[in-house]
Formats: C-alpha cells, structure tokens, sequence
C-alpha cells in the first residue's frame, strides 16, 4: 500500500503515453454525463461570479426556469443557454489570460461553473460539480497520468476534454478576472455534447428519463428532509457554502505546474454511505502474511498459552490486548494443541497415580474410545419417544417394576449410567418388593455399592433366592461365597437352588454332610436323593434310595438309579428284577409312565454307560399299550429308530425282544444280522448267524454268511463244518423249487474249495451238485471252472449238455461262443462254431441284447479270421443289429451297439443319424444319452448335458457323463460333486466308480483315492461296462474288488489320453 501514499514511488518517471493530456479526471470521455451535473442551487450573483444582465439569453432562460416548476422547462432552458454559450466560445478566439494557458476542456469546464446557466439546473446535475472541485486535489495519481500531456495547461478542471473534434488546443484562454465570463472563450469544440443537436428536439424517451430523474430527486429531497428532521443540516445553502470556500483554490490551479499535479495525493471514498457510524462486527480482511505472523507472535487461549489465556486476552504485535469479545479469532492451529491437552486431562483424571507409576492402560483407553457409539438423530429420536412413554408408565404406575427396569435400560443405551443408576434406585425406594428391580440396580452398580444394594434387597426380600445368587457371584473368593450361601440358607432352608448352589462350592465329605441335611430338609428333591447316593458306598447307597422310594414312591428315576447301581456291582439279575418291580410298584401308585418315556430313558441309560439296565427296560416296557397285530411292525420301527439316534444297545434289546416273542420271523433275523454286521463284533455276529440257523434251517443265507465269515476270518475247516451242516439241514432235491433249492449252499461250497485254490474238491462238489441239484448256474459254474482250467473241449461238452436240459438260459450260449471266439485259435472251423453257439441262442433267447451284440460284434471280425473282408463283416454285423431292433423294439442297449458299429466303421454321419433316431425312440434312455454326450463335438456337449440333465435328473449314467465332461474342463470340485452324486444313484455300478477313482488318480491327493477305493470295496460293484469287461476276463477272475478298481480305472485314462 506504500505506493499509494504521498511521497511513494510514483509511475510518472515513465515516459507518457501518446494522447496523454495531465490535469483531465476520471471519466472525461469528451462529454458532461447527466450524472456529472448536480442539481441548481439558488445561489446569489455574487457568488457565481457573473452577471445575467449581461448575457440577454441566459437571463431568458434563469427567469423562464423561475417562472415553472417543471423540470423538463428547466432542462430545456438549461440546453439553450448551453447551445448559447457554445456559439459564443466559437465566435471568440482569445488567448491571453493571467493564469496562462489552459486546455479548452478546461476552460469550458471553469466558465461553465463560473456562469450564471448553472443556476437553472438541479441541484442534483450541480452538486457533483461542486464535489469534483472540491475532491480534485485528491484524485488517485494514475488519472493524472493517463489524461495528463503537454497540453495541458494549469487551471484548467479535469473531465473536461474536446467531443467528437480536434484535441489540439484552443487559440484563447479562459479569464476568471473579476468573475466575469468572456464570452469570446468559449470552447468551439463542444459541439456535439451531451447538450448539442437539434433545438428543442424531444422524444418519448426523454419524457420518460425526465420522470426517472423526478423520481429520484423526489427520493433524494426525502432523504434530505429526513436527514433536517433528524437535526442533520443541510441544503442548498450549505452546499453553496461548501463551493465558496472552494473558490480560491480553483482559482490558484493556474500556477500548478505539471510536476505539482502529478504529486497530488489519492482520493478516498467519502461518499455518504461511509460518513455513517460503522459497526463493530465489521472487519477488515488481512493478508494470509498477517494472519500468520500475529498467529506466531500470539499464544492460544485454547491450548493454555500465554499470560493472558485463562482470561480471554492475547497479545497482539503492535503490544495491545485483544480480548474474545472483540472477535478475536483462534488460530486453526491451536485445536490440535487443545485436543491433546483435554486428552491428556482425561488420561489423568483415569489414572491413579501410585507411587509414581501411572496404572492406567492407554491401549484400553483409546480403544474404548474407538467403541464408543455416536447415536444417530434417528436413534435419538427413538430414546427420546422411549423416555416419554417409560415416563408414563412410571406416572402412572409407579409400583411397575418392568418399567423402572425399562426406563433405567434406555437410559443405559443412549450412554447415560448415571442416570440410569438413579432412576433404578428410584424404582428400588418404589417398588421395594420387585427382586428384579434390586438386580437391576445391583448390575447397573460398581461391585462395592452392588453388594449395598443386594444386602439391602435381601432385608427387604429375605426369601428371594434370585438375590443371595447374585451376592453369592458377587464375592471373589469361596470362603465369602459360602457365608453368603449358608446366610440365604438360614433364611430359606427350602430352596432346592440354594442348597445345590451351596453344595457345589464343598469338598466330597462336606458336600455329603449338606446332602445328608438337604434330604431332611427338602425330601421331595430327587436330585438330592440321587447325588447324595452318588457320593455314598453300595450299602449306604441302597439305604438312600429305599429312603427315597418311601418319600417319592411315583419317582422312576429312583428305580432306574437302583438299577444302575446293581449293574455298576456286576449284579445282572438284579437289574432285571428292579426294573420288573419298578414297573409294577408305580403302576400300583398310579404313576402314569408312557411307553415312549420308558424308551426315553433306555436310551438315556444305555447313554450313561448301563446297557443292561436299557435292556431291561426294553424288555419290560416295550409291550405296553401295542396292540397284538401291531407289535411286528412297531417293534422294528421302534429298532430302527434307535439305531438313527446311535443307541445300538437299545436297538439290539428291541429286536431280542422281538426274536423272542416271534422266533421264527425271518425279517427280524435279518435285521439282527445287518445291526451285528453294522455294529457288532465278530463274535456277536456269529452268535446271531448261528441262533438264525438254528431257528430257519431251511435259509440258506444265515448258513452261508456265517460259513463266508469264518473263510474270510480264515477259519476254512470251521467254514467247510458250517457248509456241511448246512447240506444236511437241505437234503438234495431233483428240481429247483422255491423253497428246496440248495443250490446257493453248493455254489458256496464250490467257491470256498475254489478260492482256496482246491480244484479237485471243487470239481468233485460241482459234480456231485449236477447229479443232486441240477440246475442251468451249476452247469454254468462246472464249464466255467474247466474254462480256467484251460479244458475248453471238456467246458464246451459241459454247455453243450447245459443247453440241452436249459435251452433257454442265455448265458450257456455266451459262454461257449466267447470260448470259441476268443479262447480257441481263430480259423473258420472255431468261427462257425461260435456262430452255431450264437445262432442257437438268438432262436432260443431272441430278447437277449448281450447274444445279438455280440453276434455282430463276431460277424464284424471276420476279417480277422481270413474268411472275408472287413467291409462285408460290417455290413452283416449292420444287418444283424438292425433285424435285432426290428424283434426288440424301443430296445438301447442294441441302439447303442449298432451307433457304435457305425462309429468303429468311420461313419460319423450315420452314427449321428442312429443317435436321433435311437433318442427319437428312446427318449429317456440315460444310456443312449450318455453316450451322446460323450461322442458330441465340445462346443455341442454343455448343451447336450442340459437336455440330459432335464430328460434323465437322476440316471448314474447321465451323471457320470456331466462329471466326466467337468473333469476334462478341469473343474474339479464340480467334477468330483457329480462323481459322488452317481455313486450315490446307484452304488453297484462299477463304471462309476472307475472314471471317480481315475479323475482322482489324474488330479488327486492320495488321502482322496484310498477314501474312494473303500467305498468301492465296501459297495462291490458287480455292474457296468467297463466293469464287467475288466473283471469278468479270465485274468482277472481271482482279483478283488480293489484289483478290478485299479484295473478299470487304467482302462479309462488310456481312452482319455487316446481322445
């Protein structure tokens, strides 16, 4: 701001701008503005310097102007004069003047003040004329040198430059002498001013800016009346008075020299609005320079620095006080420092200073600080409408305990304890019979006032057991736990809760000594009675429960605990004996004990560890209220029941139970067995066979389960025994019938001397087995053992001979073609052979798909048998399969052979065109669309799965074939998702199982495969394709379950790695 003072650096040193004319002010632009001239004022003669006598025109118009009151007249009275004026200025070409010479601007400027034509305008056109006289020394400096130039001349006014002519300077000078306008110096250049035109030319606009300008004379006469009634001053007379004591210094502007009117000082703003009082909550803005340097300079009030901070004063630079009434304003910076501060006053107020190490956990501080909850408005609200309506409840009851409660827990949420805390103990001088009243306060309370409070409750409430609990927890160690215990027992001697509460704090041998004291005192707690008989021997415990069969003689766990305790001696029967008596001593006393609620606590029993006791209640109970006819049905569901709750022993009571009073029912036999084999021992389970066997001598299974026990147990000699009785109890019979058959008894026989690796004994059986019990099986075994003897002629007569007496089983005639086809060399004597074989059971077994694939499968490796070539044996192979869907309609098995036929040949195109065909006919066949998903292109096979999926949602084929198209997808949670899917479906087919447990060997872990293959061993699939292809082939008939696993699983990785 230096530069704005006198005496600062200045612009002028530079060199001036062209057209620079010094002394001119703001806005000369040529021309006078309507605003540039105030309004007339009725100044004398005198003191306008002229004289209207001497200027005919002007004097016209001043009288014209007196005569009306019409602004419009005076106007057009003052353009006249103006007009007047401007042709004399042009007439006159003087030059001399005793101030020297000025600009013509200028001179037009003083004569036109100095004139008596001034005294017809407004006082509002004349008064800013006035001012501009009178603030002309005080114009800013860079007007001066914007309008200052060598033309300029000293006494000329500023605003007052040529309009629409020459800017050069005019010929004659302006003459102030004696006050007397020269109207030879007139200005020519003023035409075409503000004033200039055609005389007397008006329009509509003029009209309607003359009433504008009335208009805001009006305002400002009303605004001067108001400012004289208010005792201001004012008018007319002052401003005259104000442009005389002007005059002279106008006068002396002829001797400013152009240095002197460059140095003339800025002018302020004095307009009125300024002049007024200015008000104290009006500020200056500062620099950011400022702000920061007071800022260092002072100390925050805040932040507690400074001498003067505690008492609202800080020290400003220049060394005065401001204080915080006078709008001091707190540095930003400050409200760090206060934040620390009132935290570290925080910290100090928690802490506890002991000898001079502070305890308090800052860690803990800080994070209850982060828990702390910021309630919404919303939930403001709601605790605000929370407390209006508790406080009605309180108003209008206030014996309602609940609502103390209520309102001392809202108060609690919206983070007011202490409120809360006075409110309960309001609600506890209120309702002091409320326990739950006393509880809340004793929680809502520290731990010392807490136990005040809970001492007082127990005065007030001494048989509230709810209340010694509380005081009981309140107290950190046993010793004070039990007095407070033993107090509440003094004052409630019957309270079952106080007594266990109490006794759970003593050793053995006190708590003895309580019980002893509960019993008396509380007799018809069952609980005491059987905890006291817990801690006490067998002989005091006996006496326990005979004392408390007197006191509770309808109590059946008093029975069920006597029980237990004789199964806990080892006494078995009298186990039995209680449970039978307990029965009947409560239905003697009327006891109303269900059949379920005895089942109930068999199971509970057999869970604490006393199977015989559940056995005995079974035994005993289980008849109650089952109708005769119903008992079977009942009873088993009863064991199945059990065995899904895990209560074996039970389930295994139930069906003795059931065995004894129905012997002879074959299905319970069975389900014993399956619970033994389930969840027995091995022993267990013989038993069970052996009983079985004993009971149905005419059911094989019992005979050869137990004998297949004692093999894979490796008890041969005990397996042999069991079989022999077994053909004793099932003399041989000539014919098969339904219940004479002992064929099962003979293959199983023939197996046990098979698998051990006795051939002769074996063979001797089978032959002995075809001359007893002929049947199409033994026929079929007899061939298929000299088969892996390599005796092929002697297997052949055997089903030569078969096929006589069973001409229509089919697999005889398998048998002997694939003996032919594959075992045989191949030549066209074995070729004709085998077709002979299949030939006579296709005649014979026309709905056997196996025989008709299997023809075609022959007739399309004739090639190999040098009899033809592979073309013609495809085309036969085609006929056979087409006349086998013509006698097997709707059959897929013989569609799937003949796509794949059509496939094995290189035609894609009619292998696609048998699969619409086949899925036409067999729209549902899992089979037919599992194999299409398999042989479709990849882009077609998610779509392929959807439609099979939607046709077939449960077939295992169809599963495996989605989980298979997962796996080469590499998803593998759905792959492996998909495999157990199918195993589930159906657990016997074995070509599910292998593609599982291949995707397992592919990307598996090692704990995932052995899983897989016990569940595999475990199910024993015997079904599939590639199943039955791996472990029906003579290599592989000795090979267990896991063998064909291992083998299956090889067969489907090799045709993947082939795709």
């Amino acid at each position: 701001m230096s530069s704005y003072r006198p005496g600062g650096p200045r612009s002028s040193a530079r060199e001036a701008p062209k057209g620079y004319i010094p002394g001119l002010g703001r806005g000369a632009a040529g021309f006078v503005t309507r605003s540039d001239v105030g309004p007339a004022t009725g100044r004398p003669a005198a003191a306008t310097g002229t004289d209207d006598d001497d200027d005919p025109a002007l004097a016209a118009a001043a009288s014209s102007s007196s005569g009306t009151g019409s602004r419009a007249a005076e106007l057009r009275a003052a353009k006249l004069a103006m007009q007047k004026m401007q042709r004399a200025q042009q007439q006159q070409q003087q030059a001399s003047s005793q101030f020297g010479q000025a600009p013509a601007g200028c001179r037009f400027f003083v004569t036109f003040c100095s004139s008596s034509a001034l005294a017809v305008l407004p006082l509002s056109y004349w008064l800013p004329l006035r001012l501009f006289g009178a603030w002309l020394p005080l114009l800013p400096s860079f007007v001066h040198r914007q309008f200052s130039s060598y033309s300029d001349v000293a006494g000329a006014g500023r605003g007052a430059s040529t309009y629409g002519g020459d800017t050069g300077v005019n010929s004659g000078p302006i003459g102030f002498g004696g006050g007397v306008y020269d109207e030879g110096g007139g200005d020519p250049t003023m035409e075409g001013s503000l004033f200039g035109g055609k005389n007397e030319q008006f329009d509509d606009d003029d009209d309607e800016a003359d009433r504008i300008y009335e208009a805001i004379d009006e305002r400002m006469n009303s605004k001067r009346r108001k400012h004289v009634n208010n005792g201001g001053g004012g008018g007319g007379a002052s401003s005259s008075a104000i442009g005389d004591q002007f005059r002279e210094l106008k006068q002396k502007l002829a001797s400013v020299t152009e240095d002197e009117w460059a140095k003339i000082p800025d002018v302020g703003d004095y307009s009125l609005r300024h002049k007024q009082r200015r008000r104290e909550d009006v500020f200056t803005p500062l620099t950011d320079s400022l702000l920061e340097s007071r800022s260092m300079a002072n100390s925050d009030a805040t932040a507690g620095g400074g001498r003067y901070a505690m008492s609202g004063m800080a020290q400003v630079l220049d060394g005065t006080t401001t204080t915080a009434s006078t709008g001091y304003r707190t540095n930003l910076s400050g409200l760090a420092e206060a934040r620390s501060t009132v935290m570290t006053m925080s910290l100090d107020k928690m802490s506890d200073s002991v000898s001079g190490q502070t305890v308090v956990d800052p860690k803990g501080y800080l994070t209850s600080l982060s828990n702390t909850k910021i309630a919404s408005a919303a939930e403001v609200g709601d605790i605000n409408k929370a407390r209006l309506l508790l406080k009605s409840v309180r108003d209008t009851n206030p014996k309602h305990g609940p609502g103390w409660i209520a309102a001392a827990r809202v108060e609690e949420a919206a983070g007011k304890t202490a409120h809360a805390r006075k409110l309960i103990m309001e609600g506890c001088e209120n309702c002091p019979d409320s326990e739950d009243v006393w509880l809340e306060a004793a929680r809502l309370h520290p731990v010392d006032q807490a136990k005040t409070i809970l001492a007082a409750a127990a005065r007030r409430i001494p048989t509230s057991h709810k209340v010694y609990l509380r005081a009981a927890d309140l107290e950190s160690s046993d010793y004070a736990k039990k007095a407070v215990l033993r107090k509440a027992l003094e004052a409630n001697p019957n309270s079952v809760t106080l007594w266990k509460a109490a006794i759970e704090l003593e050793n053995t041998d006190d708590a003895r000594v309580l019980l002893g004291v509960a019993v008396e005192k509380v007799p018809h707690s069952v609980e005491m009675w059987l905890a006291l008989a817990r801690l006490e021997t067998y002989e005091n415990a006996r006496k326990v429960l005979n004392q408390a069969r007197k006191h509770l003689p309808t109590e059946r766990a008093i029975w069920i605990a006597a029980a237990k305790l004789e199964e806990a001696q080892d006494h078995g029967d009298m186990v039995d004996r209680i449970v039978d008596k307990a029965v009947r001593s409560l239905d003697k006393h009327d006891a109303v004990v269900s059949r379920e609620q005895w089942l109930k606590e068999a199971e509970a029993a057999e869970f604490a560890g006393a199977p015989l006791t559940s056995a005995a209640i079974v035994k005993w109970t289980a008849g109650r209220g089952v109708d005769d006819e119903d008992r079977q049905r009942t009873w088993a569901d009863d064991a199945n029941a059990a065995l899904s709750r895990n209560a074996v022993a039970t389930a295994r009571a139930m069906l003795a139970h059931s065995l004894a009073t129905f012997p002879t029912k074959r299905s319970f036999w069975l389900q014993a067995v399956d619970l033994e084999t389930k969840h027995g021992t091995a022993s267990s389970l013989d038993e069970v066979l052996a009983a079985a066997s004993a009971r149905l001598p005419k059911t094989e299974i019992f005979w050869l389960v137990r004998a297949k026990e004692k093999w894979l147990a490796g008890e041969v000699d005990k397996s042999r025994s069991i079989l022999t009785e077994a053909f004793k109890a099932n003399p041989e019979v000539k014919s098969c019938s339904l219940n004479g058959c002992s064929e099962p008894v003979w293959l199983a026989a023939v197996k046990l001397e098979w698998e051990t690796g006795e051939i002769e004994r074996a063979r001797v059986l089978l032959t002995r087995a075809r001359e007893r019990a002929p049947t199409a099986r033994i026929y079929m075994k007899s061939a298929l053992l000299e088969r892996e003897c390599r005796q092929f002629e002697k297997a052949l007569e055997l089903l030569e001979d078969g096929m006589k007496r069973y001409p229509t089983f089919a697999k005889i005639y398998m048998m002997g073609g694939q003996i032919c086809s594959e075992d045989l060399p191949k030549d066209r004597i074995n070729l004709d052979r085998a077709r002979k074989f299949y030939q006579l059971g296709l005649q014979q077994c026309t709905d056997s798909f196996v025989l008709w694939s299997l023809a075609s499968q022959l007739e399309e490796q004739v090639a190999e048998y040098g009899t033809g070539s592979s073309n013609a044996g495809v085309t036969k192979a085609r006929s056979l399969l087409e006349l086998a869907r013509l006698k097997n309609p709707k059959n897929p098995e013989l569609w799937l052979s003949s796509i794949r036929l059509e496939r094995r040949a290189g035609n894609e195109k009619l292998a696609v065109s048998l699969m619409a065909r086949a899925l036409q006919e067999c729209p549902s066949s899992g089979l037919l669309l599992a194999e299409n998903i398999t042989m479709s292109p990849r882009v077609e096979q998610k779509s392929k799965s959807a439609d099979a999926i939607k046709r077939c949602p449960d077939d295992p084929r169809v599963i495996t074939a989605v989980a298979s198209l997962f796996a080469s997808e590499r998803k593998h949670d759905k792959a492996r998702k998909w495999f157990e899917r199918a195993v589930k479906l159906d657990s016997d087919l074995g070509d599910s199982w292998a593609k599982w447990y291949a995707f397992e060997l592919d990307v598996g872990t090692k704990d995932a495969q052995a899983d897989i293959k016990q569940k595999c061993i475990a199910a024993e699939p015997k079904h599939g394709e590639l199943w039955c292809k791996v472990s029906k082939a003579m290599s592989n008939r000795r090979k267990t379950t896991a063998e064909h696993l291992e083998a299956a699983a090889q067969n489907v990785l090799e045709n993947i790695h082939k795709l």
